[in-house]
């Protein structure tokens, strides 16, 4: 693990501040437990109100490059919602220990919640994909002698999922296309 562990995490949160600049941003240290919190130190989840970038919350993660950064490089994870909930704080948690903890996500991977995103949601995954609502200037935070990679969990259906395995992410990004999915609506209709 690099030395650059806390200041990458700072780092990461100012770039998030800049990309969010005019929106309110509040910083919490979610609880993990002590098994969690060993596994990522300095996670803290960034959590971004409305604002002139966007209509809808965002949740960023800072500290999953220091815990599992290579030769520089790593990710960060945004999960954006219709609302400011503490279940989101708790879910985007979950992301980054899921990543952290061994699972190693990276883009077109997925991982299971175990229930919906919100009560009665069909979404019963999370699809790490490109930060379409935010673009690339989100993505790409250069870091000293490396970069961190702010990767989006979208919310999907289990459907989609196996939809994806069968036909390939590319095939499933057309359908959200084609279906001009909402992707912060929690009660969206599975698009297969």
């Amino acid at each position: 693990m690099s030395d650059a562990r806390v200041p990458a995490a700072e780092v990461v949160e100012s770039h998030v501040r800049a990309f969010f600049e005019g929106h309110s941003v509040e910083v919490v240290a979610p609880g993990l437990g002590p098994d969690r919190r060993a596994a990522m130190p300095d996670l803290r989840v960034l959590v971004m109100g409305p604002g002139p970038r966007s209509e809808s919350w965002a949740y960023v993660t800072a500290g999953c490059w220091a815990a599992t950064e290579k030769d520089g490089h790593g990710l960060e994870f945004v999960l954006t919602a219709h609302v400011r909930d503490q279940r989101f704080i708790d879910l985007t948690a979950m992301v980054a220990y899921y990543h952290c903890g061994g699972h190693r996500l990276d883009l077109e991977h997925s991982m299971p919640i175990g229930e919906g995103w919100v009560p009665g949601s069909a979404c019963d995954h999370l699809l790490i994909s490109m930060p379409c609502l935010h673009g690339p200037d989100l993505e790409r935070c250069p870091l000293p002698g490396g970069h961190a990679r702010i990767l989006w969990a979208l919310p999907v259906t289990a459907a989609e999922i196996e939809f994806r395995r069968r036909e390939g992410h590319e095939a499933l990004e057309q359908l959200f296309e084609d279906a001009e999915i909402v992707p912060t609506d929690p009660f969206r209709a599975s698009v297969v």
